[in-house]
């Protein structure tokens, strides 16, 4: 075989073993130990299920533990292969992984040719413990169509198993009848690669600089390590809650080391500033009529660490969690058991608030385990009225939707939100228009099928997460909020990134413009039609209320059809009306005007020292007059409820003593 010289550092991109690019069928081996343990579960970074024995194991594990057994990967072209990439077998059960291996070439997969170091062959160190990637370069890289791992020693007290990811090159070939293949990529020229802190924040810079009328670009507060929270805001008014305008966000980088949602949303500043300066209708319809808030990194030292190893190299859980080791997913306040609590316990349960829920008081004490990541978007949540959100992840390819967290610490049971059907709704408008998720034919990431449920799935129902921001957002602010796994692979490979792009980006445009479905209004004063804030908004058999923003204005996100709506302020007497909401992706108008109760009105004019008009006077006395007469029928009804009693009583001495 051909072989060529390249510096360590230019080594060639995965085949794709672990981003499901290499199908099963180009995965063979010797033998296998069973079918959960067979060559296709062989991918770097493949999570086992619970279970030991079931179908879907952590690795490819062989039969026989001799230095004969192989996995063999066909890479399809001629390639030139650079080096591979070796972890352990996945298990809470046992402890398998390979500690040296050799690697064999071939062109025909009948011809072997061991790869060599000078005149020996090479002999490559693998692992010394089961998640740990070890990257194995070959000496000399080489052209070949075939590659063989073949393990020479194992784990002394284990057997036989391992995960890999191949490097290679593809080599042009004018004998290969798919050489003209297009490779998988994207039309929009955007910067497809893994930025780290610095390089984010200048291509923020350079977005806003692009687009200087549309964008803005602020910080919500910085990590333990002192790292800026960015968040790059885009509307066609910048840096102003306008009335009427929804406010919506996408939040990534929770889990630092899953980067893919981090460069989407990178390349969503660049895609929507390029397109609303071409005069995309659509772009600009977008960003005319919402206020776009994008936070690409909200655990940027997690992501430093990562990054460091590299995407192949960082493992599965290295940079997941905040420097402090807190992961932020299961780090804001559990207010889902504080309101069951109250619910269980009250005399009458729809008199328990449902929505913004408090804070509890251990949550704000010094010494509470509070990162300084949530603490912002915490704070962020609260000074900007959300009325839409999606959280990014990585390592799975589905949308979950609230509660996140299940009754009675279950660790997996369906725990719905009074809205429901409208969480189902906006978890499948991404998962419909994901190009992977809605492919019937794709397989499965790692031990569970989404499929069967349409790649959507309740959260509580997939494992309980307390602590969850979806469930905070969705109890504490106006904001519904799900989360998408955007990837099988958490760390995709820079190759992967504009294939990734395409996958999502349909997706993450109709999703944002979900915020335009239900109704939207605003409650004002009678007589000063100034807004009124806090005003609650009831929707009738929804058993979860919203409040109105700043100016009076809201939004309550709702599937098509009729809605009773009552919407009461403090010192104001409710308002009802029934608003009707369409199949477009357009708001229903469903304004309320509030009048003061006579009492308010009576408190407001006696602290200005002012004098009583006439017809307050009247409303006053016309009040007290219906009071008069609610109380003078209550005590009536109790007086003969008493005297009924009183009456049942005498019978019954009477009887008793006739007998």
């Amino acid at each position: 075989s051909p072989q060529i010289h390249l510096s360590p550092v230019s080594y060639c991109p995965p085949l794709g073993l672990e981003s499901l690019r290499v199908d099963d069928s180009q995965i063979q081996a010797s033998s296998y130990l069973r079918t959960g343990l067979g060559p296709h579960r062989g991918r770097l970074n493949m999570q086992a299920g619970i279970e030991d024995g079931d179908l879907y194991d952590g690795a490819w594990c062989a039969d026989y533990k001799d230095r004969h057994q192989w996995l063999e990967v066909d890479a399809l072209h001629l390639t030139l292969f650079t080096g591979v990439i070796l972890q352990g077998r996945n298990s809470i059960w046992s402890w398998d992984w390979v500690e040296t291996y050799k690697v064999q070439l071939s062109n025909d997969s009948v011809n072997w040719e061991t790869c060599m170091n000078g005149t020996e062959e090479a002999i490559f160190e693998g692992n010394r413990d089961l998640e740990t990637p070890v990257l194995g370069l070959l000496p000399v890289p080489t052209v070949a169509r075939f590659i063989r791992i073949n393990p020479q020693t194992w784990y002394s007290k284990g057997t036989i198993c391992l995960r890999a990811e191949i490097l290679g090159c593809r080599v042009h070939d004018s004998n290969d009848i798919y050489s003209s293949e297009q490779e998988p990529g994207s039309k929009d020229a955007l910067d497809f690669r893994h930025h780290n802190y610095k390089e984010m924040r200048t291509l923020m810079k350079s977005v806003a600089e692009k687009c200087p009328d549309i964008t803005r670009i602020y910080t919500i507060g910085k990590s333990y390590m002192g790292l800026k929270l960015y968040v790059m805001e885009i509307s066609d008014n910048p840096g102003k809650h306008e009335l009427g305008e929804p406010e919506f966000r996408y939040v990534a980088g929770m889990h630092g080391n899953e980067a893919l949602g981090r460069e989407l949303l990178l390349n969503l500043m660049q895609y929507l500033c390029s397109e609303y300066k071409k005069g995309n209708q659509r772009i600009v319809r977008l960003i005319t009529e919402t206020r776009i808030h994008l936070l690409p990194s909200m655990n940027p030292d997690g992501y430093e660490v990562a990054y460091e190893k590299g995407s192949e190299l960082a493992g599965w859980a290295e940079g997941r969690y905040t420097f402090e080791g807190i992961d932020l997913n299961h780090n804001f306040p559990d207010l889902n058991n504080i309101m069951w609590d109250a619910q269980e316990i009250a005399a009458d349960a729809s008199k328990v608030s449902n929505h913004y829920i408090p804070i509890p008081e251990y949550y704000t004490k010094e010494n509470a385990t509070v990162a300084p990541e949530t603490r912002a978007v915490i704070n962020w949540m609260q000074d900007i009225p959300f009325v839409l959100s999606a959280n990014l992840h990585g390592g799975e390819l589905v949308v979950t939707y609230p509660f996140d967290c299940t009754r009675d610490w279950a660790p997996q049971e369906n725990t719905p939100t009074a809205d429901d059907a409208f969480f189902r709704w906006l978890a499948s408008v991404y998962a419909s228009t994901h190009l992977v998720m809605a492919n019937p034919d794709r397989r499965i990431c790692h031990y569970e099928d989404f499929q069967l449920h349409n790649n959507i799935i309740n959260g509580g129902a997939w494992h309980t997460v307390p602590g969850s921001m979806n469930d905070f957002s969705y109890l504490h602010t106006n904001c519904f909020e799900v989360t998408v796994e955007l990837s099988c692979d958490k760390f995709p490979h820079v190759s992967e990134l504009p294939i990734e792009w395409e996958n999502n980006k349909e997706s993450l445009l109709v999703y944002m413009e979900q915020v335009h479905r239900g109704i939207k209004g605003v409650v004002r004063d009678k007589l000063t039609k100034q807004g009124i804030a806090d005003a609650i908004i009831k929707v009738e058999d929804h058993g979860h209320d919203i409040r109105s923003a700043a100016d009076g204005d809201y939004w309550r996100l709702l599937n098509p059809g009729e809605y009773k709506v009552v919407v009461w302020a403090e010192g104001y007497i409710p308002s009802r009306r029934q608003c009707t909401v369409g199949t477009e992706p357009l708001p229903s108008i469903c304004d309320f005007t509030l009048s003061k109760t006579p009492i308010q009105r009576l408190k407001e004019i006696r602290a200005k020292g002012g004098k009583v008009p006439q017809d307050l006077q009247l409303q006053l006395r016309a009040l007290r007059l219906r009071k008069l007469r609610a109380s003078t029928k209550a005590i009536n009804r109790r007086r003969e409820s008493q005297r009924l009693e009183q009456e049942q009583l005498q019978k019954r001495r009477a009887r008793s003593s006739r007998a």
